[in-house]
């Protein structure tokens, strides 16, 4: 939505130029997504959780095999880089352990390499931790603030192997490597490069997400292969997906708090990185120390504000709710 187009009357900015100084946004979406900000503290005031401010810079990042992180220097700076962070999980989960009780954080996230419709290097990532809540507890506070903020029913809560066997044909957590590849070969160039877990993505992203429906949809039970930083109970992790209209909004873990556990999901990652020529973080042994201290146990949400703003006023590209994307930053 390019400034000229601004739907509301008495809304409009004072130009018309489409050159690289304006705003990408107009003043309506804008308003809107004040208006949004201004709702989601509301609702998490009203509930008792705390708003906190962590650094965007640290020592360390996640080393999850599909996230680029930019990193930072400050002038004459020596020895390791900084990282812009992509979520404030590590910061949020030492204040959890330092006693902080329930918290969620609403603010700028960064990841290198991804621009598209619905992506930017530099977004607004709405994240909040629920100690003593379980992960349908916190299915349900996903329902009450997307009523609020959207007017959505309750989410449909499904199974990641149901639907993933409905939409794509396939048993995931029986289907072996030359079965997947099989079946994603037909998706387009590259797959020969991917391991099951990338197959598994290819596969859900392009079969089973499209196929979902609109309204909220909540996918759970996803391959214990896939659960990062949550609780794994048998072959599945304790993580739940949101999904609205199609589009990936939300996701949540039952958090993990064992440190010799995350330690090693954490030097797996890195061994991983490491034999694919990419860069690799040092560990985070902040966080880890702050596992071992003892993290409440919890339930987590990670939401992609500006896609929230996007479904809100039915936009498809992402510069349409963010006044300055990254190519006129």
């Amino acid at each position: 939505m390019s400034p000229e187009r601004d739907p509301l009357p008495g809304a409009s900015w004072r130009v018309t130029s489409d050159a690289p100084w304006c705003p990408t946004a107009s003043l309506a979406a804008l308003r809107e997504r004040a208006r949004l900000l201004e709702s989601t503290r509301a609702f998490f005031a009203a509930r008792g959780v705390l708003e906190v401010t962590t650094p965007v810079l640290g020592h360390s990042g996640p080393p999850d095999l599909h996230l680029a992180l930019v990193e930072a220097r400050f002038p004459g700076q020596e020895g390791p880089p900084l990282y812009l962070q992509p979520s404030p999980e590590s910061a949020m989960k030492r204040l959890l352990a330092a006693g902080s009780g329930p918290i969620y954080q609403l603010g700028p996230a960064f990841r290198a390499g991804e621009r598209g419709a619905r992506h930017n290097p530099e977004f607004h990532m709405l994240e909040w931790y629920r100690p003593g809540l379980d992960l349908a507890g916190l299915g349900d506070e996903a329902d009450a603030l997307l009523a609020a903020l959207l007017g959505l029913a309750p989410a449909r809560r499904v199974r990641y192997g149901e639907v993933f066997l409905e939409h794509a044909g396939l048993d995931p957590f029986a289907a072996g490597i030359r079965e997947l590849a099989a079946a994603a070969a037909a998706l387009g160039p590259g797959v020969a490069e991917l391991d099951r877990d990338g197959l598994l993505d290819l596969l859900f992203s392009h079969r089973v997400q499209p196929a979902l429906g609109p309204g909220a949809v909540q996918v759970s039970d996803f391959p214990a292969s896939q659960a990062a930083m949550a609780q794994v109970h048998g072959p599945v992790a304790r993580r739940v997906e949101v999904y609205v209209d199609g589009v990936e909004l939300a996701n949540g873990y039952q958090e993990l708090g064992d440190a010799a556990e995350q330690r090693s999901r954490f030097e797996g990652m890195r061994a991983r990185r490491r034999g694919l020529d990419m860069p690799c973080p040092p560990l985070d042994e902040a966080l880890l120390a702050a596992l071992a201290h003892g993290l409440p146990p919890c339930a987590g949400m990670a939401l992609g504000f500006d896609r929230l703003v996007m479904l809100a006023l039915g936009v498809a590209h992402i510069e349409d709710v963010i006044p300055f994307p990254v190519e006129r930053a």
